[in-house]
């Protein structure tokens, strides 16, 4: 096991050692540098400002014949009032939920904190019409934009600010192309507590036009068997997820995604979704919230309603609006956004969450949000 303390500096060296030479070999060095400042409050009601600074260093591509690699260092400095509230005393210490420990916090003050990891870790190797890939990776099943019941290795969270942030897994992934438009898929997936590990193949193949997937085994603890569809009708973009799953104890449940998508001739997109959560409760009493705050659940309820609204504004300018329904207590968010690209490689954000509902629903206790970020890439 590679030790905390030094598995990003390792990472980091070793990126920029080969980066340079290996360009003519096919590795790349890229990245990206963002510093996001959030205003808001924690659920304790302790007024805070947070600015996060993350610098991302990948390498990726080929380093020999048939072996690719991918590597993405990340190394964050956070510094506001944030950092005194009991909240985050509370989680800065909280292992990651990863088999092997790649990360460390190099810098602990009471106006500063700094951490650095491995987000991405991981080599393919390739023979003929068979992929193998070993290390911390994202494994993208299903097809939900908000929920989805076949990602359950790196799940959804439907109300995160840094949308396109997805914590890695520590996982062997083997893919085996069976034709054009169809793989077999076999993932092995140690447990962060040494407990049973997980395991699942998924088939995915086209029908009549129609993307389809099925997957059965055992995921973070649940035996999960399930498929998912994604096609057209007309002009509109149709998804959809079912999974039926058996948790370590307790009953059998259903799991239920539906989505359609449209994009607009004068640049408006819209895509919805619903959802359906057996392991949910349909009264706020019952929620599980225990769970929740310990990152092992994302919904609380049963029944949920999604919505994204994009429009382009000009080329460079783009307002995003992301709503999430609680149909059983009623409560609900709004993240509203616009992004302006200054240049090909900086992109400007500023947004609001807002949260309503009854102070025993799971969105209506939430505080409010103002976010604002920059972004640019190298």
């Amino acid at each position: 096991m590679l030790p905390a303390q030094f598995a990003g500096l390792i990472m980091l060296v070793a990126a920029l050692f080969v980066g340079a030479p290996a360009q003519a070999e096919g590795l790349g060095l890229t990245g990206s540098a963002k510093s996001l400042f959030v205003r808001s409050r924690t659920v304790n009601g302790e007024a805070y400002g947070l600015s996060l600074n993350r610098l991302r260093v990948e390498a990726k591509g080929d380093v020999a014949p048939g072996f690719a690699l991918d590597l993405q260092y990340d190394n964050e400095l956070l510094f506001g009032s944030y950092l005194d509230t009991a909240e985050f005393q509370a989680i800065k210490g909280i292992a990651p939920p990863q088999y092997w420990r790649a990360d460390a916090n190099y810098l602990d003050r009471g106006d500063a904190h700094g951490r650095h990891r491995l987000y991405r870790a991981a080599v393919t190797a390739t023979a003929g019409n068979v992929d193998v890939r070993v290390g911390r990776q994202r494994i993208a099943w299903g097809t939900g934009r908000f929920w989805s019941p076949l990602d359950i290795l790196n799940p959804i969270n439907p109300l995160a600010l840094e949308r396109d942030e997805r914590v890695g897994l520590d996982a062997v992934l083997v893919e085996a192309k069976l034709g054009p438009l169809s793989r077999a898929s076999l993932v092995y997936a140690p447990a962060p507590d040494r407990g049973p590990a997980s395991r699942a193949l998924q088939w995915h193949g086209n029908a009549a036009g129609a993307d389809v997937s099925l997957v059965v085994g055992r995921l973070l603890g649940l035996e999960v068997i399930g498929m998912d569809l994604a096609g057209q009708i007309g002009a509109a973009g149709i998804r959809g997820e079912v999974a039926r799953l058996r948790p370590p104890s307790g009953a059998m449940f259903n799991r239920l995604v539906v989505g359609i998508d449209y994009a607009f001739t004068n640049g408006l997109t819209l895509s919805a979704e619903g959802y359906y959560n057996g392991a949910g409760a349909r009264d706020p009493s019952a929620y599980d919230r225990a769970n929740l705050r310990a990152g092992r659940v994302s919904s609380l309820a049963t029944r949920y309603v999604g919505l994204i609204a994009s429009y382009e504004m000009t080329p460079l300018l783009k307002w995003v609006t992301y709503a999430v329904f609680n149909a059983d207590d009623r409560s609900r968010v709004v993240d509203s956004r616009l992004v302006w690209s200054v240049r090909p490689d900086l992109d400007l954000t500023v947004g609001a969450q807002g949260f309503r509902g009854g102070r025993s629903s799971e969105f209506g206790v939430t505080p409010a949000a103002w976010q604002g970020q920059a972004q640019w890439f190298f």
